[in-house]
């Protein structure tokens, strides 16, 4: 007999089942021709907006607003991050503003910039130092892995970066910047990156494996 699945496993495949929804919604909306075949696909994005407000405890226009962007064909969002190290093999971990918790350095990849020139200005806005892009080390699809669940499907490319010089934090989005020691991180930002990442990081940069969902 097959066990029961948990309220986070119901969780999780109701919200993909709800961002499956939306995106057919939104890309129907960017193709449809017809006023009769707009009407359908908003009235279907509708329901999917009420059904990720239940999940979030939201309203669902403020889930239809934070969705409003999102236009054309639907793709999952790219959150870039870099992994940095110093000599003592330490990681270089950011704190959240919003929560006190702690990540790697990245966010949502900018428009006009390569992924690794994303990387490199989130390092100098979120932790003052300015670094090198090495290498690629790790590429997730976000729905494999731990994470808390999410309204968005989330793809992460993380690269390893090397550091040149330090200098003072400029960005808004974080308030403090450390090294940590691998068995010994503070309190981690879930949503963005998981501890047993962080160790797959430290292993990857040992070697020359790019890692991938």
């Amino acid at each position: 007999m097959m066990p029961a699945p948990s309220d986070q496993e119901l969780l999780k495949a109701r919200l993909a089942q709800a961002r499956r929804l939306l995106a057919l919604a939104q890309s129907g909306l960017h193709y449809a021709t017809s006023a009769f075949d707009k009407e359908r696909y908003a009235e279907i994005a509708g329901i999917a907006h009420q059904q990720l407000a239940a999940m979030a405890s939201m309203q669902a226009g403020d889930v239809a607003a934070l969705f409003a962007p999102e236009t054309g064909y639907a793709n999952p969002k790219l959150d870039v991050r870099c992994a940095v190290f110093n000599q003592a093999g330490q990681i270089l971990l950011v704190r959240e503003a919003v929560d006190n918790l702690w990540s790697l350095p990245g966010g949502w990849a900018d428009v006009g910039v390569s992924p690794a020139e994303n990387a490199a200005k989130e390092v100098r806005e979120e932790s003052g130092y300015t670094v090198n892009v090495v290498r690629l080390l790790a590429v997730w699809d976000m729905l494999k892995h731990g994470h808390p669940p999410s309204v968005f499907h989330i793809w992460k490319l993380v690269f390893l970066g090397e550091i040149v010089q330090a200098g003072e934090i400029s960005g808004a989005e974080t308030d403090a910047a450390q090294f940590f020691d691998i068995d010994d991180l503070p309190a981690l930002s879930t949503g963005r990156i998981l501890p047993e990442q962080i160790r797959r990081l430290d292993e990857l940069r040992n070697n020359s494996d790019v890692e991938f969902d």
